[in-house]
This record gives C-alpha cells, structure tokens and sequence, in this order.
C-alpha cells in the first residue's frame, strides 16, 4: 500500500493515541444534545451581548480547522447540520497538572477531519461569532486520509476545490463532508418522498413489495439485466418494471396499491440515465386515465409545496419558472406532432411514418415498427418544446401494449405521459385488462423482437392467466422519481441527485 507523508503521519498519530491509553476507533455511546444550527439559529442574548441560552451543550462532529494560540485555541466543528466555531482552553480541557489532552492530544495528535465530541457552553467572542467554550473534549474516530481542503493564494483566488464530478460521484463520502451545501438536495428527495407516500396514503393505498428477481422482464419495452439462480438452475432478470405484479394485486382483491421500486435497465447512461433508479407506480381499481390525470396533478402539486417549503408550486428549473400547480395543458400525441410540425401522423403507415421522419430529419431504422416510428418521431421534435407541465394523451395502439384500447378513438389506446421541460416524467394508462387483447399484443412485441427490436416486451404467460380470472377497471401510473427531484432541485445530472450513481471502472 502506496502511503503519502500525510497518511503517513495520521498512522503515527493513531499509535501514539493508543500508546496515550486512548482509543481512536472508541466503541462508546457519546449523547448529543444539539447540532449546530440549533445553536446558531437559537441563541439568544441579552442586552450587553451576552448569551442568555444554551448554557450546557454536548456536540459531535469532525474537525475542520485549528487556529492555536499557545494555551488557547478556536477550531471549527462539522456536524450533519453545519459548522460551529469552537473555543478550547488548555486549562478546561486538562485541568490538573497533566496537560497532555492538550498539549499533545489536541495540538499534536488530533487531525484535520477526526470525530470529536464535545461539552461546553455557548458564548460570543469579541467579534460576535457564536462559539462553543469546550469544557470537555473526548476523542470519537480517526481519520487516516487527509480530507481535500480548498486552498487560497494572496491574490485571492480558490484552488484544490474537490469540484471534479467523477471523483465526488466516485466518492461521495468526500463529496457530502467538504461541499456540505449538497446535502440539502439529498433532504429534498427525502422529503419528496415522504410527501408522495402521505398522499398515497391518504388516498388509502396500500404500500407494497414486489420481487426484484423476475423469471420474465416484463412490464415495461427496456433491456434488462440478466444472471442466474444457481439453486433453481433458471435465467433471472431485474426487473425493468414492477407494473404486472402491482397488476396481479389488483386482481387479487386489493383496490389500490404503490410501491417505490428500484428498477433495473440494461441501457445507456447519460445526464438523464441511469441503470439503476427509482419509480413510484400505483394502480387503483375502477379508475381511468382521465381520473388519473387529476391526481396526478394533485399529488405534484402537494409534493412540491413540501419540497419549496411553502404554498409556492413554482419552480425555478434553468431560464424557466415551471408552475407545477394544475390544471396542466392536455394535448393528444398526434395534436403534439401537427402543432410543432405540421405533420399529420393519423392514420399512416410504417412507410409514410418513414417518409415523415425523412422529412423531419428523424433517424430511423428498420427494426422499428410504426408505435415506435411515431415514438421517434415525437422523442425528436416534441418533447423538447414542452417545458410547462403537459399531458401528451392517446397514444397510438402499438406503442402501447398493456394499454387499454381507447373507448372512442380507433387505433389509439388511453395513455398519458407527462413532460414537463422536456422530458418524460410520468407514464400512466387505463390498464388494459381483457386477457384476450393481451395475448395478441404480447404477440405483436414477440414479432418485434425477432425484426431485432431488443427492448420489446417479452410475454409473461402467468401474467396472461391472472388476466383470465378478471381485473376491474383500473389506472396505473409510474412516476421517475430521480428526474421528479432533478427538476425540484434545479440540478442537471441525474448523477447530482443520486448519492452513489453507477459509474466505470476505476483505473
């Protein structure tokens, strides 16, 4: 193991602890009776400035700085809230005549980036900084990398920043300690998270799990990935989509049901892409996609007031204030395509879509049937333009196989999908549910395959016979959660709102 003068020295460091009688990795229950910003923001003082408050706290957290002053010293102290300025006193911390704890503990042996824990009031020093006078320091773990700390020249310019993105991805765990700004985008997912379940709970649904390890990947047109159950000697794959065994739950008695699934595609990885992320998708029994659609704007609506904080549906995302308070505009697929292109997509066939994409500059290729032509189509010359929330409904039948067929429109089937500056961020259908017309568009996907198109649907016979023993009514959404709070937090990259994104093989 290759180790620099500064791992070099913590190791040292860490014996010479040890040979203090101090543990560096102690296995000890340490109370912590406040954060720092419950200190910062909650102090309270009299009218000669005095600190009225907080007079016995108990911190933990690591290290950030030392400034040592002979028997004096003011060090700064990172806990998961923020930092606070600590004050430490030779005499307070070592008050008998063995003066090692300071001496050579704090002033020697303790690092930049080591956990401590401290007791102590609160005060503020000459210049008006809230401070902790540390009464008690206990050593709470050893850091033996030193963490990367952002230098500045005379002339004022910041350098050794850890802004790099591959290696804050990479290691997150340095990423969140020394750009701590980032952990509030994280808080947001949290609480969007939360928000999401208390509507659906509201709603009375029913949260579940469904399996991971599929026999089959079905649900969704996705590449997936492959292993193998040794015990059973069968291919297994992740799931791509856990919407047919939300289904069978449907069918087996349940009105309505969601679950936040980590789901699995075997596909690209972009800004946008990752192979692994998280959806929401629920079903509700005797529901259809225009019931759908209004929920679906009440449930954003609720979420991002708990995201921003306030009443405020508003978001900020680039050059553009996205308003996700509903009504959102509601505009058929082919209406999309006429609008933006003045191409008419009604009724034509694989070669007049080929012929429209030509004029249109749209690459296709011959593995692409006429659903997935038009999803091109769309994909390059629509969905871009939509940056308020809006609903793109009634897609045509062959993009569609686990839709039900539209109850008036031929050719078309009761789908939605939600863009919102331009990308898709929710799917949803009136659930098909005649077993029948099931079979025959799993029949139309195995086609597909066989032209070489790897992200048709595979067909799931138990699927098929759950089918046969009845569904109600039903819609069903999914709703990409990483992208939801890529918007909400005005972030770019997938990979910003992911706290270990995938990533290539380090060299």
């Amino acid at each position: 193991m290759q180790l620099t003068d500064q791992e070099k020295t913590r190791r040292e460091n860490l014996t010479k602890l040890r040979e203090l009688g101090i543990e560096p990795f102690p296995a000890a229950l340490f109370p912590v009776s406040h954060l720092a910003t419950d200190i910062l923001s909650g102090v309270e003082t009299d009218a000669e400035g005095n600190v009225t408050n907080f007079k016995e706290v108990t911190l933990a957290g690591r290290i950030m700085s030392q400034r040592i002053m002979g028997k004096a010293a003011f060090a700064n102290l990172q806990d998961s809230s923020g930092r606070i300025q600590l004050y430490v006193s030779r005499d307070d911390i070592a008050p008998g005549e063995d003066k090692t704890m300071y001496n050579t503990v704090f002033k020697k042996l303790l690092d930049l980036g080591d956990f401590i824990g401290v007791k102590g009031f609160v005060f503020k020093t000459k210049t008006g900084e809230t401070s902790v006078h540390v009464k008690e320091l206990t050593f709470l773990g050893k850091s033996l990398r030193p963490l990367p700390t952002p230098k500045r020249d005379d002339e004022g310019h910041v350098y050794d920043e850890f802004k790099d993105p591959e290696l804050r991805h990479r290691m997150r765990y340095v990423d969140l300690t020394v750009n701590p700004k980032i952990k509030e985008t994280f808080r947001k997912r949290s609480r969007l998270i939360t928000a999401m379940r208390q509507f659906l709970d509201d709603l009375d649904l029913m949260e579940v799990e469904t399996p991971v390890l599929q026999p089959i990947h079905g649900g969704a047109a996705a590449r997936p990935f492959k292993t193998h159950h040794n015990t059973l000697d069968v291919p297994m794959y992740l799931r791509i989509a856990n919407e047919l065994y939300l289904k069978r739950l449907i069918i087996g008695g349940f009105d309505g049901v969601y679950e936040f699934a980590k789901i699995f595609r075997n596909e690209g990885m972009d800004r946008t892409h990752n192979p692994e992320f998280t959806m929401v998708e629920f079903y509700v029994a005797y529901k259809d996609y225009n019931w759908m659609m209004d929920t679906t704007e009440q449930l954003l609506e609720h979420a991002v007031k708990a995201v921003n904080g306030d009443a405020s549906t508003v978001v900020r995302i680039g050059e553009n204030d996205v308003d996700f308070g509903g009504p959102y505009r509601r505009l058929s697929m082919a209406d999309a395509i006429r609008e933006y292109t003045g191409e008419n997509i009604d009724g034509a066939d694989e070669d007049e879509l080929r012929a429209i994409a030509g004029r249109l500059h749209v690459p296709v290729d011959k593995t692409m049937g006429r659903g997935k032509l038009i999803d091109e189509i769309f994909g390059e010359t629509v969905e871009a333009k939509l940056i308020q929330p809006t609903f793109i409904t009634d897609y045509p039948v062959e993009m569609s196989p686990l839709t039900k067929k539209h109850r008036s429109k031929e050719g078309l089937v009761e789908r939605f999908e939600l863009i919102v500056n331009g990308k898709e961020l929710a799917n949803a259908y009136s659930e098909l549910n005649d077993p029948i017309d099931q079979r025959e568009r799993f029949e139309e996907q195995l086609e597909l395959g066989k032209r070489g198109d790897e992200e048709a649907m595979a067909l799931d016979e138990d699927f098929l016979r759950a089918l046969e023993y009845g569904m109600p009514p039903t819609a069903g959404i999914g709703i990409g959660i990483d992208r939801l709070v890529m918007l909400l937090t005005g972030q770019k990259s997938i990979q910003e709102v992911l706290f270990f994104p995938q990533m290539k093989p380090e060299k």
